[in-house]
């Protein structure tokens, strides 16, 4: 269909780069194919560094083949459902790709989870083995319990436990253990006994090619990735192969001025999260690039890598360029080497944006995701038409609309409604949860939760979410809107805006404020700030200034965290 013959309702077509096809071919296959076909074309390009040492697309897949191996002689099958509990290093690539290709589903669990969120994850999603780190042990050993067979888990017989000296060059590999017995680490893992294995022992042991293990793509479930429990406890979002392996084409079909082989990836995202496992891990394989692993966001150690290392794409979320913005070195440092940059998990203030490009002379853009959708469903063009504060339009072969949360009905351009999105990288539902799987598809549109309008022109804007609009005397108050007025201020670094409940009003608007280093400023400054530039409904009645905001792994602002700090 030429693009002259697209639908009126797709308005945002008018504007896709002409690089851009509205329509995508995708490759039938599942996602370790991609890290075949990579090492094939490419063997000896480098597909990982981490701290030191680089490894190569050859080793990688050999890497990937021994623990597809190994999984496959503790009896693990197509279908069972494999945990992986890691920072990012290159065992969490490994141990992904390696559960997929045996046909297992892969459960990515975060690695600050307290016992209470591992034991729940474990539970709900019938995990049969689980790959971790020995810093983690211990949280994992209590949630078994002594006995495994005694526990709270009887289906998580194997625990394969690995530590980052494994993936470090000499000498670091060799003083990686002084360093964790100087800092006090004395776990007691009792490997050979109830189920628990050394990963580099196991992966030595396993022999053999790993079984060939046929896939339907479209039904195969590769990813049980759960959610952050906005909405009552976390579930488990069923994607496929097909899912995963269409948002990697989109994506990789976003940043069509990148070239295949040259891209350099710096993963700062975690890959436990599904937005660093798709743009950072599935599309670096995809492009057979280099995927600079590190295990924590530290700018610090962000900023030397840029400088060193030199990566081109730098995926990540508000708070992480925030950081970086007002880094000591920030100005001093060739930050040059940054071309692309894609936003998610939370708005992207303007003041943050202009300034971060301002840093390195790339482009920063605002997208939009959710887990459900694998999870990119929108972006700006990177080098297109882009519309400040909003996300964009969506991907190829995605739908999108708004509707009347109440009624579905499509509403008009401009009013304010419930975002739903259709296309080939939403979910097949949630895991063991009929009811609210089909609360959430409806006739195949999956139903975000999100308020949003579209302007005329087809590009898209978050106003909040449903659940965190604040109903003030009747009012409806959006924090988002209410967020943005207070980052226009210049001694504003952060802010987050919720509703507390209130015995007149219903709820009142509350602002918790970060400011900049060296900057102070009175909350009758902020109130005058605020009341030139919003209606006097919507003007926090209070507010509190913190040292730091609660975040996600990923830098989204908890505002539910600090609703529980209030309600406490």
């Amino acid at each position: 269909m030429e693009r002259s013959e697209q639908p009126q309702r797709r308005p945002w077509l008018r504007h896709y780069p002409a690089e851009v096809p509205p329509e995508l071919d995708y490759p039938d296959c599942g996602i370790p194919q991609l890290l075949r076909d990579a090492a094939a074309k490419h063997p000896d390009r480098p597909a990982l560094y981490f701290l030191g040492k680089k490894t190569a697309y050859r080793r990688l897949l050999a890497d990937v083949n021994r623990m597809a191996a190994a999984l496959s002689s503790l009896g693990i099958a197509k279908g069972d459902r494999v945990a992986i509990m890691l920072p990012n290093c290159p065992q969490a690539v490994t141990a992904y790709f390696g559960a997929l290709s045996i046909g297992a589903i892969v459960v990515q669990t975060n690695p600050l989870y307290m016992e209470r969120e591992l034991e729940y994850q474990l539970a709900d999603s019938g995990a049969s083995a689980i790959v971790t780190l020995d810093l983690l042990y211990p949280r994992l050993s209590r949630v078994r319990g002594e006995r495994p067979e005694s526990g709270p888990l009887p289906e998580l017989k194997h625990v394969i436990v690995t530590s980052l000296k494994d993936a470090l060059p000499f000498p670091k590999n060799a003083l990686y253990p002084l360093k964790q017995r100087k800092e006090g680490f004395r776990a007691d893992i009792p490997y050979g006994r109830m189920g628990v294995y050394a990963y580099r022992r196991l992966l030595a042991g396993a022999a053999g090619e790993p079984p060939e293990v046929p896939l339907d793509p479209a039904a195969d479930l590769a990813l049980l990735q759960y959610t952050g429990g906005t909405t009552g406890r976390p579930k488990g979002v069923m994607l496929t192969h097909r899912n995963l392996v269409a948002n990697t084409v989109q994506t990789a079909a976003w940043c069509y001025r990148t070239v295949g082989g040259s891209e350099r990836f710096l993963a700062a995202l975690p890959l436990f999260h599904v937005f660093g496992l798709t743009v950072l891990m599935n599309y670096s394989v995809l492009r057979a690039g280099l995927l600079i692993l590190l295990p924590r966001f530290e700018p610090d150690a962000v900023i030397k890598t840029i400088r060193q290392k030199r990566p081109n794409i730098f995926p990540g979320a508000p708070t992480m360029y925030v950081a970086l913005n007002h880094h000591q070195d920030a100005r001093t440092a060739d930050l040059s080497s940054i071309e692309v940059c894609i936003s998610g998990s939370a708005p992207l203030p303007l003041d943050v944006q202009e300034r971060f490009e301002k840093l390195t002379g790339g482009r920063l853009i605002e997208g939009y995701g959710l887990t459900e959708a694998s999870p990119v469903t929108h972006a700006n063009p990177i080098w297109g038409l882009r519309k400040i504060g909003t996300i964009g339009v969506p991907f190829p072969d995605t739908d999108a609309a708004v509707v009347d949360p109440a009624t579905g009905e499509p509403v008009p351009a401009g009013e304010i409604g419930e975002l739903v999105v259709k296309g080939p990288q939403v979910m097949q539902g949630y895991w063991q949860r009929p009811e609210e799987t089909a609360l959430a598809l409806k006739g195949g549109w999956l139903h975000t939760g999100d308020l949003a309008t579209m302007d005329a022109d087809g590009y898209f804007t978050i106003i909040d979410r449903i659940k965190d609009v604040i109903i003030a005397g009747g009012f409806n108050v959006y924090p988002r809107e209410v967020e943005e007025v207070l980052y226009e201020h210049p001694a504003v670094r952060e802010a987050a805006v919720v509703g507390v409940k209130d015995a007149y009003r219903g709820e009142t608007v509350k602002a918790f404020i970060v400011l900049r280093d060296g900057w102070q400023v009175s909350r009758p400054q902020l109130d005058r700030w605020c009341r030139e530039r919003l209606a006097a409904y919507k003007v926090p009645h209070l507010y509190e200034f913190r040292d730091s905001l609660p975040t996600s792994m990923v830098g989204k602002v908890l505002r539910r965290k600090l609703l529980e700090e209030e309600e406490s």
